[in-house]
């Protein structure tokens, strides 16, 4: 069954704001939780601009569903997953320039490099997940370097879907849509399992979820901004209704 993994980064920014110890990340990993969410996800930055260092040591002793850890494959994320031991990391590409992450992380020209990471996450017990773009040479690049869990990216469908006024059925829309179910097809052919995420939202995501094999989404922006007005658990849990309507209807 499909499963929803909620972004709280943007909680954080928005205590960062202010510089101030509210809004709690960890409350809102609970109010997710409650929600229905099936686990969180956080991203460590190098310039911890929102989740910072002491937000993951407590969300990892105290969130009660999976946590995923967005990360660098750098030698500090590396040393701050082993010391807290999330359910599962996944490695992204991270410019400190950009806003959010944009664009898969190209394995194909680090393989080596990410090998060793990966088999150093391996040794703490950590799955680990690669988020890539949906490209048939990266994802056997990630079969080969030994990612469990590929998450596919799925900003080319979003950014297509918000441009054709969201209209599902659209020419551009259905070709985005047919690379994702191509690269899940791929992923779930070389034994790993077939995730995405990136720009998701309670408009665009229903086609996604409909997916064959699709594991589980990782959605933040979206569910955070909803939660302003509705508050974070009725917000997570009209995202799980959406998916899980979508899934059993495909």
């Amino acid at each position: 069954m499909i499963e929803l993994g909620v972004n709280i980064d943007h909680v954080a920014t928005l205590r960062q704001a202010r510089r101030t110890w509210e809004p709690d990340p960890v409350w809102a990993a609970v109010e997710a939780h409650l929600g229905g969410a099936d686990g969180i996800t956080i991203h460590l930055r190098e310039d911890r601009r929102h989740i910072n260092d002491d937000d993951v040591r407590r969300l990892a002793e105290l969130t009660q569903v999976k946590l995923n850890l967005e990360m660098a494959a750098t030698d500090e994320m590396v040393a701050i997953a082993c010391r807290t031991r999330p359910q599962m990391a996944m490695l992204v590409p991270e410019g400190r320039h950009e806003i959010t992450t944009e664009g898969g992380l190209d394995v194909l020209s680090q393989e080596a490099r990410l090998q060793d990471v990966i088999a150093r996450l391996a040794d703490a017990g950590i799955v680990t997940s690669v988020f890539i773009d949906a490209e048939p040479a990266q994802i056997e690049a990630a079969a080969r370097i030994g990612a469990r869990v590929c998450e596919i990216h799925t900003g080319p469908y979003a950014h297509a879907f918000h441009a054709a006024g969201r209209d599902a059925d659209a020419p551009a829309v259905l070709a985005e849509l047919d690379k994702i179910r191509s690269a899940g097809e791929a992923v779930r052919s070389l034994g790993m399992r077939f995730n995405a995420g990136h720009a998701l939202n309670y408009y665009n995501v229903e086609p996604i979820a409909r997916l064959h094999g699709i594991r589980e989404l990782h959605i933040g922006h979206a569910i955070v901004s909803r939660s302003v007005f509705t508050g974070l658990r009725a917000a997570v849990a009209e995202m799980k209704r959406l998916m899980r309507a979508a899934a059993q209807g495909a």
